[in-house]
């Protein structure tokens, strides 16, 4: 009967050590579920804040696209400087490249005299309805 006493006294605090353990790690689970919802909870406000803030932003952008459809295109005569502009970067660009990224000298460091442009007779400038220059008045 001493075994069978000790046996089940042995039993009884193994049962307890279980419960113990049961009872922490409810309350792990607990505080683990309470964070979850929180987390959640500001998740949630998060995409609400930036659910309102994307949609302000369209209708900023849609503003501005109405805005932008009422205004006259830039004159012609703009269009076609920005076009030869945008020309000559493209065309310069694969000079300065190099430099721009620290793989070479500075272009204009080559020898040598500067590469000039063909002058164009008066007659054949691409804009023709551009007023002539003026002429220079010698001061008397």
């Amino acid at each position: 009967m001493c075994a069978s006493v000790a046996e089940h006294v042995r039993f009884i605090e193994k049962h307890e050590q279980i419960l113990g353990r049961r009872a922490e790690l409810l309350e792990q689970m607990k505080v683990h579920r309470d964070f979850l919802n929180i987390q959640r909870t500001e998740h949630v406000k998060q995409c609400e804040a930036a659910g309102s803030r994307n949609a302000s932003l369209l209708q900023d952008l849609q503003k501005i696209e109405d805005r932008l459809k009422g205004r006259q295109l830039p004159h012609r005569n703009l269009l076609a400087l920005e076009a030869m502009y945008w020309a000559s970067v493209e065309e310069f660009l694969p000079a300065w490249e190099n430099f721009l990224l620290g793989k070479g000298p500075h272009p204009t460091d080559i020898s040598g005299p500067p590469p000039r442009r063909a002058k164009q007779k008066p007659g054949t400038a691409k804009n023709q309805d551009l007023p002539p220059h003026p002429k220079l008045r010698t001061a008397r």
